[in-house]
């Protein structure tokens, strides 16, 4: 039995086939006290719910950052802006990316627009968020906590990591930003959701004729 065949067997059917929805599966409902469901403001000046309209049901990318910043902020800027480009297709579609300040008090969404537009990252599905101190502080706790009150009190160690959420999943990953581009991807794509027997059936159609084309060459695989 070949690499493809075993895996179609191994495939377990209506599960693999099953696609999130764009609200919140029944298993999900308390995952709103789980994320906070704070009132933000976008870069446009629009108000969001933090769970309800940016979260639920769908997969993202969150990060903290402030506008001022002149250091590790740009930086991360920029390697979100190479993930985005990487996943374009997805971005704004079943893929988004959120940017938090650490520092309401001084980034209004005026001043984070004209941060993103500085830094070539007002894009589809990407989004900069401001608030309540308290939302905010709250927001940043429930998702970066690391039960440390050295961490915990440090927002430039939040600063310095990637969030990754699948709500529909319910599932949770976190990367950081001075990875590759190459483990980031690996990061996201973990948390992706599952595909249907046709795409496991293509995917692994092409592998194991790279597989027979390796065997047939050399006598043995070479495709990893």
């Amino acid at each position: 039995m070949n690499r493809r065949d075993l895996l179609i067997r191994r495939a377990s059917g209506k599960a693999l086939g099953d696609t999130p929805n764009s609200t919140c599966s029944p298993c999900n409902v308390g995952n709103v006290g789980r994320f906070s469901n704070g009132v933000l403001l976008t870069h446009e000046n629009k108000q969001v719910k933090f769970y309800d309209d940016l979260i639920r049901g769908r997969q993202v990318i969150v990060n903290f950052m402030y506008a001022s910043c002149t250091g590790a902020c740009p930086l991360i800027t920029e390697k979100l802006i190479q993930v985005h480009k990487a996943l374009k297709d997805r971005m704004g579609e079943d893929l988004f990316m959120y940017s938090l300040t650490l520092y309401p008090e001084q980034d209004d969404p005026a001043t984070l627009k004209n941060f993103a537009q500085m830094h070539g990252a007002l894009l589809p599905g990407w989004t900069f968020l401001t608030g309540d101190p308290y939302d905010l502080e709250t927001i940043r706790y429930r998702l970066f906590r690391e039960n440390h009150i050295k961490f915990d009190l440090s927002k430039g160690f939040h600063a310095a990591q990637l969030r990754i959420i699948n709500d529909a999943r319910n599932l949770w990953a976190h990367v950081s930003p001075n990875a590759s581009l190459e483990t980031i991807l690996k990061h996201i794509s973990w948390l992706d959701p599952p595909k249907s027997l046709e795409e496991i059936r293509e995917e692994n159609k092409i592998l194991q004729e790279k597989i027979d084309a390796d065997i047939k060459l050399h006598g043995y695989r070479r495709t990893v």
